[in-house]
C-alpha cells in the first residue's frame, strides 16, 4: 500500500513498500537523519537492535552498485540512522563474469553479508559494519549500518593520488596502519573466498579506518586460496582467534546463512591461511594498533 507522508509546504506520495498502512494526514513527519558528528557511540549489540527494529521512513537507491541495493532512513524515535537494504538472492547453474571468465553453480545472496559480519566478529576484525537479517517488502534482507563520515572510497583515493591536489587529501597519515589494514582486508577475502572485492567497496572514513563492504558474492566452495599471494601478515591476536574456529561454532553463528559445504570449504581455507603464514615465519606477525 502507499503511506501518505504530508509536510507544511506540500504533500507527496512515497512508497514505502505494501505492507505500510496508510497513514492519516496529521501523521508526524520522521525527524530528520542524525548527523555523523552527532550520532552516538553504538556497540554491535546495539546498532543491530536499531536496524531490527527502527522504522523505515525512506527509501532510495544506492549510488554504487549493481544488485539493486537501497539506502533506506531508519528512525526509533530517538535516533534516526540510515541502513544499507540488500534483497540479492541469485542461484545460477553458470554466470559468465565481465572479465570473461565462467563460474558453475553462481551465487550472489544477501544472506552472505550476515556470514562476513558474523565471521569478522568471531575473529576480532572489526571491519564489516554490522548486519542483521530482516524483511523489507515482503522480502528477507540484509540490513546493513551506514557508515558515519566517510570520507571517499578507495578508487577515489586513487584517483586523487594520481592528480596531487593538495586540497584533496590521498594518503593516509600512518603508513604502518594503513598497511595493516589493507592487508587484513585482502587475508580477509581469502579467507570468505570473495569474488567480488573491487575499489569501490573499499570505504575509507575520516579517520582513515578501511572498511569493506557488499560480500554478497563471498563463500565460493573452493578450499584452496584463490590468491596465495594476497596472504602476507597478520595480527597475532586474530591469528590466534582464527586457529580456533570450528564446524560447530561456524554453525551455530552462520548456520542460517551458509551450508555444511561452504562452512567446511570457509575451515579448510583457513588451514591453508594458518600453514602460509608459518612458512611466512615471524616477519608475517604484527601486533594491531591504532586502528
Amino acid at each position: 500500500m502507499i503511506r501518505r507522508v504530508v509536510s507544511a509546504a506540500f504533500a507527496s506520495l512515497l512508497l514505502l513498500g505494501s505492507a505500510l498502512a496508510q497513514q492519516p494526514a496529521s501523521a508526524p513527519v520522521a525527524p530528520p537523519a542524525t548527523p555523523s558528528s552527532a550520532v552516538p557511540k553504538l556497540s554491535d549489540a546495539e546498532m543491530e537492535q536499531f536496524l531490527l527494529k527502527a522504522r523505515v521512513t525512506k527509501t532510495r537507491g544506492a549510488s554504487k552498485g549493481v544488485t539493486g541495493s537501497l539506502r533506506a532512513t531508519l528512525t526509533d524515535g530517538k535516533l534516526t540512522h540510515d541502513a544499507h537494504i540488500q534483497t540479492i538472492d541469485e542461484h545460477l547453474q553458470q554466470f559468465a563474469g565481465s572479465n570473461g571468465g565462467v563460474e558453475f553453480d553462481f551465487r550472489d545472496s544477501w544472506t552472505f553479508n550476515l556470514a562476513a559480519y558474523k565471521i569478522d566478529r568471531l575473529i576480532g576484525l572489526n571491519l564489516v559494519p554490522v548486519s542483521v537479517a530482516r524483511r523489507h517488502d515482503y522480502k528477507e534482507a540484509a540490513f546493513t549500518w551506514w557508515l558515519d563520515d566517510v570520507m571517499m572510497d578507495e578508487q577515489e583515493r586513487l584517483k586523487r593520488k594520481e592528480q596531487r591536489k593538495p586540497d584533496l587529501p590521498a594518503e593516509p597519515p600512518d603508513t604502518e596502519v594503513w598497511n595493516q589494514q589493507m592487508q587484513t582486508v585482502r587475508l580477509f577475502d581469502q579467507l570468505i573466498a570473495n569474488i567480488d572485492r573491487n575499489l569501490g567497496n573499499l570505504m575509507i572514513t575520516k579517520d582513515w579506518r578501511v572498511w569493506p563492504i557488499d560480500h554478497t558474492r563471498a563463500f565460493r566452495t573452493n578450499r584452496q586460496l584463490k590468491t596465495p599471494a594476497n596472504v602476507t601478515r597478520i595480527d597475532r591476536g586474530v591469528l590466534e582467534r582464527m586457529k580456533t574456529l570450528d564446524r560447530e561454532t561456524l554453525r551455530k553463528e552462520t548456520g542460517r546463512y551458509l551450508t555444511t559445504f561452504q562452512i567446511d570449504a570457509l575451515l579448510a581455507r583457513r588451514d591453508a591461511i594458518v600453514k602460509r603464514i608459518d612458512d611466512l615465519g615471524p616477519a608475517a606477525l604484527f601486533d594491531r594498533h591504532g586502528w
